[in-house]
């Protein structure tokens, strides 16, 4: 039986003759019952993001007809023409609900980054992609990932180690800025470094309590011990980034950006498309320097509430009740957003393609998913589900093909995903979805 702690138990430690505590989070003992190279010779980071839009596409407008590298784009594709070359589109990968319900814009986004059916909104079946690779190369930056949406609601965000541990997204520009380029960023061009004093002291008091946080561990149940392991973890990154801070990285591509000169954030479609830039610049600099390896990018929630100039009615709901136009064969507004987003996300490869990084670009040593949560919206489809990735990352990619997956499950592109950046991941996915054959086609 785990001992009886007091809720003001603290972890404590010496630091130059003098105490020093850290305080706990609120654990289960504590309540009632009911509750390319660098310069040393290593190669360039290898960097993961990924890029969501919301409500799908048409299938009919947006699978090619033909596979391989020689294919037409179709209509929903076009806006890709200039960056096609950095670009595979993965088709008619499904997820298969064994018996589960279709639990609408939540259920094919954590089939693709879960692995898993949850059985309700907004349940968590699984740490999401970007948590289990930013546990394999997040630990050298300061951010362990970042995570931007360009509609302006932070709790908008699907990067998530749990229904309680979740991500929250920044949503303006001007406060990305300041926490990227802020206080913490050392310049590399900015001079000769010295370490900030109340750094080197926030990293003593963390390594001071060290040896108290091991003991308390031992006298927890095993819930808390998670609970405790979880809050550890956050402290690790904070101590992570102190430790960064005192030897920053020094990358010849690294430049500070200027601070963004305004901002205009909210749902509006142009509103949206601007803050989306705005964070792109900011990401692209926020990776070339270093500040971090992995990123999150939503142009549009699930449940997407993009609209345009002066309309009340929103893009998700232009899918459920705009008709489909008999002689188009498709919902006209509803997939003006489409092409908006498809737009959108072209733009964003472009960029990164066009950064000049070692002897290649940033793109090239990136790898970015760009997914959504169902095919056709109107009816919620999880089949076929739309799937894009952008970038060489660091040469393991080979980019510019349309493959089909014909009816297999998505989780053949998580697993793919998570072999090329690196982790030791044989089989993933749960039930129906469990996979042990990554995409073999995307890999060089």
């Amino acid at each position: 039986m785990a001992k009886r702690i007091s809720r003001r138990t603290v972890l404590r430690g010496m630091l130059g003759g003098a105490a020093v505590s850290v305080g706990l989070p609120l654990l289960d003992c504590f309540l009632n019952g009911n509750g390319t190279a660098l310069a040393d010779g290593a190669p360039l980071p290898a960097r993961f993001g990924t890029w969501f839009w919301g409500c799908g596409m048409n299938p009919d407008r947006w699978v090619p007809e033909r596979e391989g590298d020689d294919y037409a784009l179709p209509p929903e594709l076009l806006a890709l023409a200039d960056v096609r070359q950095h670009v595979t589109v993965l088709s008619g990968f499904n997820t298969i609900l064994d018996g589960r319900a279709n639990l609408p814009h939540w259920t094919g986004v954590m089939a693709t980054l879960t692995g898993s059916v949850p059985s309700v909104d907004p349940e968590v079946p699984a740490p999401t992609l970007d948590v289990l690779i930013s546990g394999r190369i997040g630990g050298a930056t300061r951010f362990r990932s970042l995570e931007v949406n360009a509609t302006g609601v932070p709790s908008q965000t699907y990067s998530r180690a749990s229904e309680s541990i979740i991500n929250s997204s920044t949503v303006s520009p001007l406060e990305l800025y300041t926490r990227i380029f802020g206080a913490g960023f050392v310049d590399p061009k900015g001079g000769p470094f010295t370490p900030d004093a109340e750094t080197l002291l926030r990293q003593s008091v963390l390594s001071a309590v060290r040896d108290d946080a091991q003991r308390l561990q031992q006298q927890l149940g095993s819930h808390d011990q998670q609970r405790l392991d979880q809050y550890f973890t956050s402290l690790r990154q904070l101590e992570n980034q102190i430790e960064v801070s005192l030897s920053p990285p020094d990358l010849a591509a690294c430049t500070k950006p200027r601070a963004p000169a305004g901002e205009d954030v909210g749902t509006e479609l142009e509103q949206t498309k601007s803050t989306h830039q705005m964070m792109t610049e900011l990401l692209v600099y926020a990776l070339l320097c270093d500040q971090t390896r992995v990123f999150n990018m939503l142009f549009s929630w699930g449940t997407s509430e993009l609209r345009k100039s002066g309309a009340t009615t929103a893009h998700h709901q232009y899918t459920h009740d705009e008709v489909v136009d008999p002689v188009l064969g498709y919902q006209p507004e509803a997939t003006s957003f489409v092409l908006e987003s498809m737009q959108a996300w072209a733009g964003f490869v472009a960029r990164l393609a066009a950064t000049p990084e070692g002897a290649g670009t940033l793109l090239d040593n990136c790898l970015v998913l760009a997914h959504s949560e169902s095919s056709f919206a109107k009816s919620h489809q999880v089949t076929l589900l739309p799937v894009m990735l952008a970038g060489g990352a660091g040469g393991r990619v080979r980019t510019g093909q349309h493959i089909a997956g014909n009816g297999e499950p998505i989780t053949r592109v998580g697993l793919t995903v998570q072999q090329i950046m690196g982790l030791p991941t044989a089989e993933w996915g749960s039930g129906s979805l469990q996979t042990s054959r990554p995409i073999s086609g995307v890999l060089v």
